[in-house]
């Protein structure tokens, strides 16, 4: 079964609310006996007084994370909130969040504070930061200090508890207590049907998803023939993630973006993640990654790197490369974000508008073929090959500037690996060395005899009647098979 305790300090604390059979005193949780191999999944939420370190709140939590408890607040999150300097980078960013929505803070005081219960505020202007300062500090109150210097910024976060709250607030909080502890936890279920639980992210709209609907549905299946249990999440389950053992990410990846800070996040719950931040910072920067190829001997296209201020370099790098030239935004995916600039002025004018998403750009030589090959990798192992041919009358697989209802991308074949040249494999393998163990597809053109790394991608494409067109229903077993794999390492502590 799955439970709900609420950690009080003294009764008293819980005096305005509502009897619940969930509560639980500090002095008896933390007295409360261990029992081995329980079923049982617990969430706690601490509410208590203070948590400062190795008081009452403190060993709540940490006592919790030893009983492999699911906590809110997390000793991480109780140490980050303490120590400004670990907070400080993500204090920034929410700050770059927070300068875009200047105008709808008008007020004549310079400098207020916010009520934050579980990710929720009745300041309307700043509901979204307050959810993500939430998803970035998990903590049922929390008291957000905004000051404005010029303009307005986050000063101080800061938990809150609820012997500090005023009658209006009260309500608010049991308002969002009950619906947090609604979404943490799905139905209750008299005993767990698996033995693992794994969150699938992906975004129900997006237009080019990395698995469509079809082979969503295949990992769910090919999940319980091996006893775990697979569920669809969105960006809006955010409080649900602790509830589970592993984070399967479905969704087109990004660093600023929700993906990555549930990235971020599964990893600091010590949950088994695909892929993990690590991995994400490494593929999704192509500026990163180049570099990373290149100090590892690994054949790239000729690659330069544009600057910003340094508008002189364009003829520098026309001269080195030639023409065509291809450039490339550094976080671009599906062929975003990628021009062909076939002279000087094209090339000008293509680097004017892309310097406007980046103040560095990759300059690479243009080599055409008929097709890219991909090869899917995953745990240092490759399990899938295709080839992917350009979309027709273009020179890239997707042409979104193609009209609605024309091909807008190319052909596609597969093939068992081992009907892939060699060489192909063995540079997908050494690409993917330098960044992880995760699931990767590596991109490569071939020409000849030369064979080179166009790219890396985390999260690459796993789709029904493509890239499973030779493994079938087995594809999807041996990704479900890598995550038992991990999830019964760490359960039995091993590397």
């Amino acid at each position: 079964m799955s439970r709900l305790q609420i950690v009080v300090e003294k009764a008293s604390d819980w005096s305005s609310y509502h009897p619940s059979e969930d509560l639980i005193l500090a002095k008896d949780y933390l007295k409360q006996p261990i029992s081995a191999g329980e079923e049982e999944r617990t969430q706690v939420i601490n509410l208590c007084r203070s948590y400062r370190y190795l008081g009452t709140g403190y060993y709540v939590s940490l006592l919790a994370e030893a009983r492999g408890h699911k906590v809110v607040p997390s000793v991480r999150t109780l140490n980050d909130l303490r120590r400004r300097s670990l907070y400080g980078v993500d204090v920034e960013d929410l700050n770059q969040r927070f300068s875009r929505m200047q105008k709808q803070v008008a007020l004549d005081s310079d400098e207020f504070e916010i009520l934050v219960c579980f990710g929720e505020t009745d300041y309307e202007p700043l509901r979204d930061i307050a959810r993500q300062v939430f998803e970035a500090f998990p903590c049922p109150i929390l008291k957000i200090g905004f000051e404005r210097e010029g303009r307005w910024r986050i000063e101080s976060v800061r938990p809150g508890s609820l012997a500090s709250l005023e009658d209006d607030q009260e309500d608010r909080f049991a308002a969002a207590l009950d619906r947090y502890s609604k979404t943490v936890w799905r139905n209750r279920r008299s005993r767990r049907r698996y033995r693992y639980d794994i969150a699938m992210l992906h975004d129900p709209a997006e237009q080019l998803p990395p698995s469509n609907r079809k082979a969503l549905k295949s990992f769910i299946s090919a999940g319980k023939e091996l006893g775990i249990e697979v569920d669809l999440i969105t960006r809006a389950d955010y409080a649900r993630l602790a509830e589970y053992d592993a984070l399967f990410i479905r969704e087109t990846t990004s660093l600023d973006h929700h993906t990555y800070r549930f990235a971020n996040r599964a990893e600091k719950e010590g949950m088994v993640v695909v892929d993990d931040p690590t991995s994400i910072l490494r593929c999704t920067n192509k500026i990163y990654l180049a570099d990373l190829l290149k100090s590892r001997k690994i054949a790239t296209p000729k690659t330069e790197i544009l600057y910003r201020d340094e508008p002189g370099s364009l003829q520098a790098v026309a001269d080195s490369l030639g023409f065509p030239i291809v450039l490339k935004v550094p976080d671009g995916s599906f062929s975003r974000g990628v021009v062909k600039a076939e002279d000087a002025a094209a090339l000008k004018s293509a680097a004017d508008a892309l310097f406007q998403q980046s103040a560095l750009l990759l300059a690479q030589e243009f080599m055409p073929t008929d097709y890219d090959w991909r090869i899917g990798i995953f745990n240092r192992e490759p399990i899938y090959a295709c080839q992917y041919y350009m979309s027709r009358g273009h020179w890239q697989i997707y042409n979104h500037g193609a009209k609605k209802g024309s091909d807008r991308s190319g052909g596609f074949k597969t093939m068992p690996v081992r009907e892939v040249p060699a060489e192909v494999i063995k540079t997908a393998l050494r690409a993917t060395a330098p960044i992880g163990s995760g699931l990767y597809g590596v991109d490569l053109k071939q020409s000849g005899e030369r064979v080179v790394v166009i790219e890396v991608n985390d999260n690459p494409n796993v789709d029904a009647g493509v890239e499973d067109v030779y493994l079938g229903e087995d594809l999807y077993r041996r990704i479900m098979s890598e995550f038992l794999r991990r999830l019964e390492r760490k359960r039995l502590g091993t590397p």
